[in-house]
């Protein structure tokens, strides 16, 4: 295995998040009306296709390094409230937030390429949460604990 240790297990966690995020946007695409809710239909498309992306270079750059990447979970519970279209878009912006925190975690443990795409992973997801009715942020993806 090429990859250090922690580059690996980063890389890892972050499929796993990536696993989680296409699921979940899945399922938000089902329950969102392409013609009632367009803005929030394409908002929601949009992110199924970039996670759908970034899960598929992760498992690439991961069996690159030598390891086996993660599957996705056997199931995952679906969060409550994805009956109104206020619901949908928060359960959205509550896996970008999720997601840029892992993307943050995995910019502190890689270096160059890897690196460079985890940043811009990371500033999609800030400006991706702009779409579900988040507000813009400092220092994107970190918790709101670690600022204090």
């Amino acid at each position: 295995m090429s990859g250090s240790g922690t580059e690996v297990d980063a890389l890892q966690t972050t499929l796993a998040a990536e696993h989680a995020a296409v699921w979940l946007y899945g399922l938000l695409g089902a329950r969102t009306s392409q013609s009632a809710e367009a803005g929030l239909y394409t908002a929601v498309r949009a992110a199924y296709d970039a996670h759908r992306e970034r899960r598929d270079a992760l498992t690439g750059d991961i069996a690159s390094l030598g390891a086996s990447p993660v599957g996705s979970a056997p199931a995952y519970t679906p969060p409550a409230g994805l009956d109104t279209a206020a619901g949908r878009a928060s359960a959205a912006l509550v896996v970008e937030r999720s997601c840029a925190e892992t993307y943050a975690a995995l910019v502190g443990s890689t270096t160059g390429e890897r690196r460079t795409r985890a940043v811009g992973m990371l500033a999609d997801a800030a400006v991706r949460e702009l779409s579900f009715g988040g507000e813009p942020e400092a220092f994107p993806g970190l918790p709101s604990d670690s600022l204090s």
